[in-house]
């Protein structure tokens, strides 16, 4: 029986909690909210279907408020029943078809004010992530973020976010995108080019009530 195409991310048990490593926020000692490490976690992938001519990594959490009202503010709860958006953090396309795995700390080893650049990387071509659109109007973190940045939830979120690492395994080359794209056109690109996809997911929270 043929096998399933199928990814893997080592550094925590599918579905479980993210370590705190990997993601952009974290508790802080004294307070709710300390940056974290922002390494992104090393991810690996198999039993890839025959003709692919290229692999695409979209990392994106699908539990994002949309409305930033009351987003980490004191003495507030953001309601479970709050209508939620998608958060891209991770995405790269033209990943080479040689390509079966990626180290950790490729695509990040902490955080950089203002973003890492978007375009080509050794590992294939990065678009921006959504911190981008988050940081507008702050004068010491605006910019364009490519690459990956990890998970930050509101840290008085009432729920558990799941961060989504999906791999693709494509029928072309090279999806010839450029310049500041983002996850939803990193999208609708693969959309008629795919050959197989998988999913690895892990949960993250910031919220000391709940748990992750």
């Amino acid at each position: 029986m043929k096998k399933k195409f199928t990814v893997y991310i080592d550094s925590w048990t599918h579905g479980a909690a993210i370590p705190a490593r990997f993601a952009f926020g974290r508790p802080g000692t004294d307070s709710p909210f300390a940056l974290s490490d922002n390494v992104s976690p090393a991810i690996r992938w198999s039993n890839v279907p025959a003709h692919t001519q290229s692999f695409a990594i979209i990392c994106y959490d699908p539990d994002v408020p949309w409305s930033r009202e009351d987003v980490n503010q004191q003495d507030k709860l953001i309601p479970s029943d709050l209508p939620r958006v998608k958060f891209f953090h991770w995405i790269l396309i033209d990943i080479p078809a040689d390509v079966s795995e990626l180290d950790e700390g490729a695509a990040s080893q902490g955080i950089t004010p203002r973003g890492k650049s978007v375009g080509r990387t050794e590992h294939g071509v990065t678009g921006k992530n959504d911190y981008t659109g988050w940081f507008v109007g702050d004068p010491e973190m605006e910019g364009t973020y490519g690459g990956y940045d990890g998970p930050c939830p509101p840290w008085n979120d009432s729920i558990v976010h799941h961060y989504h690492f999906e791999v693709f395994a494509l029928d072309i080359e090279t999806l010839s995108l450029q310049g500041n794209f983002n996850g939803q056109e990193a999208l609708e690109a693969i959309e008629d080019h795919i050959l197989a996809r998988a999913s690895y997911m892990g949960t993250y929270s910031m919220n000391p009530a709940i748990n992750s």
